[in-house]
């Protein structure tokens, strides 16, 4: 028998352990295992029963990425055949018990779904989220998940790719059973039990009363469409699960069976498939960091002290105590301290009355943080973060400060956006222990944490950002010390590209529509009234911009903070809000964008939906293919997974520097060149957009080429 699988006997049932470390996934050879394993039992006249479940902490977790990835990008050989797998199980003359621990997730929980009953520790979590890959179920999940849980909660998870928790499984009639004690020896009782029972037991395709909706098909349908509209916009997958379960409720099973595999097949070969599995493969590839390994020194946070209790040190603070992590809250003034915690309880008041957390729960985290208006306590702390105003003098104020009483190795971070972590080292005795932490607002909710490096920060200090990030449930992206870093020096190009097309005659709801079409989360002026205007008004003074001799400035933006108008907080932006802090056009803003361009002679014109998204994005991409140059970025996807996590870009277009590889980066340069001529110096085409175009290769072959 494979090592993949081990099978042995206990009173009479044969208990199949699938061991495929570190999550069972279905890679080549594991199938054939399980089916060996499961011809064998029932061959063997002294087992009366199987029990398949997975050796470790899971259950089968899914398929291998990897497989799929080949089969995305036309190479390789496809994934394992699990049809003929599901059938043999199925079709067992003896019951089949699946015993889910952990998680059966995409083609585990297809897996599960063949056998003739599923039992489950109360912990498990069972989930269908192929979508999330820009794929569907293809072993015939889309045909049994209906046949158990009817085809309303089937359109839910297949759309939603979200797992249930077992307890919801079991109501939900996915289980049969929730077991407790020793795992395997109630899942073994179980097998027993079903077996003295006797049969026939039940076959899951050969179900059909559990093919129902509280309404009409149709209705069911339609609410599928809506959903996935709302929550997976302009993406293909989930539209095409929706159509294979329909599938399932109007055609026989094997009709049923074989639609499903051509919409899956549809789905792979899909650019929003690869764009997926590119961010699934983006975000591991960037906890890679050169002179990092697995040896690096890694020191234990227990406790954090945050300096600064506004919005971003209490979303911080939140974040922590989310995690276990107790927190010491600083600022100056009790005044603002008490704010601060005002503030974080109306958020924890928030999710409890979304049913995300219990009283109790929010009671338990809010007992993690301790405000208070000294440094008490912080020379015990293992890190400290800084959360203050963005003026590089105040930053080296408190640095100096934190240095004095925190204790030797404990880490030293500053949640600056912009300004560069050299100059705050520099007023340290210490720039080994000095990092950058840039969180995203809201700190609570947002994953990514750009994790800025300085000359001096060891790699112990490194390695220990990265793991207070995935504690936190943060991604961790490490990027170099350059101006705005990388997310928001991306950011400025693309910004201000759409206030002069406003000065030039678009809108600023024209060019937010044309952005949200295309698939951003938010119009970037939505983005700039929610995140305030003062802010980035700050960030223009502290780093200069616009001051080289010919630079083109944007003429809007700092009238309106000069008028107060710093978006949603004071109600008033490049929009108008009401209390749904709904945006809204606001003619005295169009009236003085019409003002400025007269008074500065800028010639008036129409723009189309695909030049905004043009002007807007290149700009985007040509700084990022700048930051790579430069060394500022590790890798191109690295960047996709900046944008993706922190900036709201669409996960189904594989983030901006993917984008423009599926446009072609010689397309791309030359349109580059285009608006250079048109529109100045500003457009310039980096070297290696250039370079990589007259080579007609892509961002993917140069992060492959450079990783070796």
């Amino acid at each position: 028998m494979s090592e993949l699988v081990r099978v042995e006997r206990v009173n009479g049932v044969a208990v199949v352990a699938v061991n495929n470390p570190q999550v069972n996934a279905l890679s080549a050879g594991v199938p054939e295992a399980i089916g060996a394993a499961i011809a064998g039992a029932e061959a063997d006249p002294a087992v009366r029963a199987i029990v398949l479940m997975g050796a470790g902490k899971t259950f089968i977790a899914g398929a291998d990425i990897k497989q799929l990835e080949d089969m995305a990008w036309g190479r390789g050989s496809a994934a394992p055949e699990l049809h003929g797998l599901l059938q043999e199980i199925e079709d067992c003359s003896k019951p089949v018990v699946m015993a889910i621990h952990g998680t059966a997730l995409g083609g585990g929980l297809e897996v599960a779904m063949a056998g003739h009953y599923r039992v489950a520790a109360a912990d498990a979590q069972m989930g269908q989220p192929e979508v999330n890959l820009g794929i569907i179920p293809g072993a015939e999940g889309t045909q049994r998940l209906p046949r158990l849980v009817g085809i309303e909660k089937a359109i839910e998870m297949c759309v939603s790719g979200k797992p249930m928790k077992a307890k919801e499984g079991l109501a939900a009639g996915l289980l049969d059973a929730l077991v407790e004690g020793d795992f395997k020896q109630a899942a073994v009782n179980f097998a027993e039990a079903v077996a003295k029972r006797g049969g026939p037991h039940p076959k899951t395709r050969g179900r059909k009363a559990e093919l129902r909706t509280s309404g009409t098909l149709e209705e069911a349908l339609a609410a599928g469409r809506a959903l996935a509209a709302k929550i997976k916009r302009n993406q293909a997958a989930p539209m095409k699960a929706i159509e294979a379960i329909q599938a399932a409720a109007t055609m026989p099973y094997e009709e049923g069976c074989t639609r499903e595999r051509q919409l899956f097949q549809e789905s792979v070969a899909s650019e929003q498939c690869r764009a997926l599995i590119h961010m699934f493969f983006a975000e591991r590839a960037a906890g890679r960091i050169p002179g990092v390994s697995k040896d690096t020194p890694v020191l234990a946070v227990g406790q954090v002290g945050i300096i600064g209790a506004g919005t971003m040190g209490g979303g911080i603070a939140m974040a922590c105590a989310n995690a276990g992590i107790s927190v010491l809250l600083k600022d100056t003034e009790r005044k603002a301290v008490d704010a601060g915690m005002a503030t974080i309880r109306k958020n924890y008041e928030v999710s409890v009355q979304r049913g995300r957390f219990t009283p109790e729960a929010v009671a338990e985290r809010i007992g993690r943080i301790h405000p208070q208006t000294d440094y008490a306590g912080f020379e015990s702390v293992d890190l400290v973060i800084e959360a203050v105003f963005e003026n590089l003098e105040l930053k080296k104020k408190v640095f100096q400060e934190m240095v004095k009483m925190a204790k030797p190795g404990a880490v030293l971070a500053s949640n600056t956006s912009t300004l560069s972590i050299d100059e705050i080292a520099s007023v340290t005795p210490r720039p080994e222990s000095v990092i950058g932490m840039h969180f995203f607002s809201p700190a609570n909710v947002m994953r990514l944490l750009e994790i800025v490096k300085g000359k001096g920060t060891s790699a112990a200090t490194v390695a220990t950002a990265l793991g207070v990030a995935k504690k936190i449930g943060k991604v961790g992206v490490v990027v170099g010390n350059c101006e705005g870093f990388v997310g928001n020096r991306m950011m400025f190009p693309y910004m201000y590209e759409a206030q002069f097309m406003v000065e030039e005659g678009a809108t600023p709801e024209q060019v937010d529509r044309a952005l949200t079409r295309f698939g951003w989360a938010m119009g970037i002026f939505e983005v700039d009234d929610m995140a305030g205007l003062d802010v980035a008004w700050r960030i223009r003074k502290e780093l200069g911009h616009f001051t080289e001799p010919g630079a083109r400035r944007p003429l809007v933006a700092d009238q309106l903070c000069e008028m107060g108008r710093y978006g949603q907080k004071t109600g008033r932006g490049w929009y108008v809000y009401g209390e749904d802090r709904k945006p809204k056009p606001d003619p005295e803003v169009l009236d003085l964008i019409r003002k400025a361009a007269k008074e500065a002679d800028i010639a008036q014109k129409e723009f189309r939906e695909e030049d905004i998204v043009e002007r807007a994005l290149y700009g985007l991409i040509n700084e990022g293919a700048k930051i790579l140059e430069e060394g500022c970025a590790l890798r191109a996807s690295d960047i996709d997974v900046v944008y993706l996590n922190g900036y709201g870009f669409p996960a189904w277009r594989g983030g901006p520097m993917f984008y423009a590889d599926t446009v072609g980066l010689p397309s791309v340069y030359e349109r580059i060149r285009q608006f250079e001529k048109d529109l100045g110096q500003r457009w310039k085409p980096a070297n290696l957009l250039r370079k990589l175009a007259e080579e007609r290769k892509s961002f993917r072959e140069y992060d492959a080429e450079r990783e070796g």
